[in-house]
């Protein structure tokens, strides 16, 4: 069986139930869209239909989806499929868990579920066998950064969808940053009809002197309407959207359309290259109006518990040159430039909190009020320790492990990227430093891929750089660490990439599995 991530138990049965025209897909009545949506997935002819609920687990030929509140010590999110030769039944005490279920059973059946036509042979055999699973960790996700260059909505879809085949649940969506505004925001239209838009794009490394530039505008945004299919396209398939909008540095878009929130002098553009800009907020009343407005019309859109604010990479050279920063220094009683965004994160994790959602950011907001924040570390297991020991939880985001904009194999045989994260480094990652007591270790969230896309200008790009090392991260946030095999790992994807060329999924093809 080549099923990832790899589930908790599995107990081989001998036999397999055939599927044929005459298979009935039965539910009940709150696992219906599950079951609807599986029968769609077999490609096979109409007499593939969903039918009443079974009256009882004996009726032969059928594959039935049900909820079972007996099975609640698997979570929410755990299942039971059991494979007999005259039924298939899936079941939990939950939807998530019956939709994993789902999943998993998809990865029973022969690559041709996966290819969206109708088969040529409606004989699919299924293994007989029973699987209890359930994950390991709860937040099991990917980012995916539209700034740099934006996707389509329709790609954005498809990601969801194969975030939904690895039982991820996350989608970390980077939607504001210097180079693009990417979200429509009512109160500020100027947002998209000027932030959005780029002149150029530079050519190369951004740290490659003198820059080149292409000439070419780059740009696109996402209506309000249109966020809000996404996110309803998403909670269809078990998956939270967790909005970034940065504050108060990587805003140089934002400050291109209302400069007045900015600290320069002079007017500023769209950036046109990559690394960290100088442009970042002032800290004056109206600005904070801004960001509060800016965050309203962010929780009507993403009605999921989380809201991201960025806050990393603030370079504060501009508050120490600004009179009027410094003025308003004194006036909030701040001591010095490393006090601001302190107190910035502060006031916005004040607003989030009233709002009854949970704030989100990067390592560089931790400080001594924010418990309860959730906090994603990239600079390893220092800054994990700080935020858990500060009444923090994590998400675990190594920029040596799980960032996928590195370089998957010889620079010289790959596109543009940086450093070197290969599949089996990502596939070997710990997630939980051995430093940490058992009580502490439960704030250890889960790991998210991190998908930057300074060098991945279109979709195609995206899915290069993502898979399969998305397939390592899905059975590191999924699977026991007792039950991780990269060998096993190696011999599984092989069937499994076949899956994702069913769904014309631009993967990198596997070369030599030990670099």
């Amino acid at each position: 069986m080549s099923i990832i991530p790899e589930p908790l138990k599995i107990e081989q049965k001998i036999g397999y139930f055939q599927v044929g025209s005459s298979t009935v897909i039965f539910s009940d009545q709150e696992t219906k869209n599950i079951a609807d949506d599986f029968a769609k997935a077999l490609s096979l002819s109409a007499e593939i239909s969903t039918g009443a609920p079974c009256s009882t687990q004996s009726e032969t030929n059928c594959i039935q989806f049900k909820l079972n509140a007996g099975l609640k010590d698997l979570g929410y999110e755990g299942y039971r499929l059991e494979v007999k030769e005259n039924n298939i039944l899936i079941e939990s005490s939950a939807i998530e868990g019956v939709f994993y279920g789902m999943q998993t059973l998809r990865q029973l059946f022969p690559v041709e579920i996966y290819s969206g036509r109708t088969a040529t042979n409606r004989n699919f055999q299924v293994p007989c066998c029973i699987i209890e699973d359930m994950p390991r960790f709860k937040w099991r996700g990917l980012n995916l950064d539209v700034s740099r260059h934006f996707m389509p909505k329709e790609f954005i879809k498809k990601y969801i969808d194969l975030l939904a085949m690895h039982k991820m649940n996350i989608l970390h969506w980077h939607l504001t940053d210097d180079q693009g505004w990417r979200i429509e925001i009512k109160k500020y239209p100027k947002l998209t009809s000027v932030g959005a838009w780029r002149k150029e794009t530079i050519v190369g490394y951004w740290n490659t002197i003198p820059h080149v530039y292409d000439g070419k505008v780059h740009g696109g945004y996402y209506t309000q309407d249109e966020i809000r299919e996404i996110v309803a396209y998403a909670k269809q398939r078990c998956i939270t959207i967790v909005p970034e909008i940065d504050m108060p540095g990587h805003v140089q878009a934002a400050l291109a359309a209302y400069p007045q929130f900015g600290n320069a002098d002079e007017p500023v553009s769209v950036w046109t290259t990559w690394g960290v800009s100088e442009n970042i907020l002032n800290i004056n009343e109206e600005t904070i109006q801004f960001c509060q407005d800016v965050l309203t019309e962010i929780f009507d859109l993403f009605p999921g518990q989380y809201i991201h604010i960025g806050g990393d990479e603030v370079n504060d050279v501009q508050w120490k040159k600004s009179p009027k920063v410094q003025s308003r220094m004194k006036e909030l009683g701040l001591k010095n430039e490393s006090e601001i965004q302190p107190w910035f994160t502060k006031t916005m994790y004040s607003f989030v909190t009233k709002n009854n959602r949970t704030l989100v950011g990067w390592e560089q907001i931790l400080n001594d009020d924010l418990s309860g924040a959730i906090i994603g570390t990239y600079l390893g297991a220092e800054p994990t320790i700080k935020a858990i020991r500060s009444g923090c939880d994590v998400v675990m985001a190594p920029s040596t492990e799980v960032y996928l904009d590195k370089y998957q194999s010889d620079p010289d045989k790959e596109p543009i990227a940086t450093g070197f994260t290969p599949l089996k480094k990502v596939y070997l990652y710990e997630p939980v430093p051995k430093v940490l007591t058992l009580s502490e270790q439960k704030h250890i969230l889960g790991v998210e891929g991190q998908v930057w896309t300074e060098y991945m200008p279109n979709t195609e790009h995206v899915e290069y750089m993502t898979f399969p090392r998305a397939c390592a991260i899905a059975e590191i946030d999924w699977t026991p660490s007792d039950r991780k095999n990269y060998s096993d790992f190696c011999t599984r994807l092989k069937y499994h990439l076949e899956r994702l060329k069913k769904l014309n999924v631009n993967f990198r093809p596997l070369t030599d599995v030990n670099e």
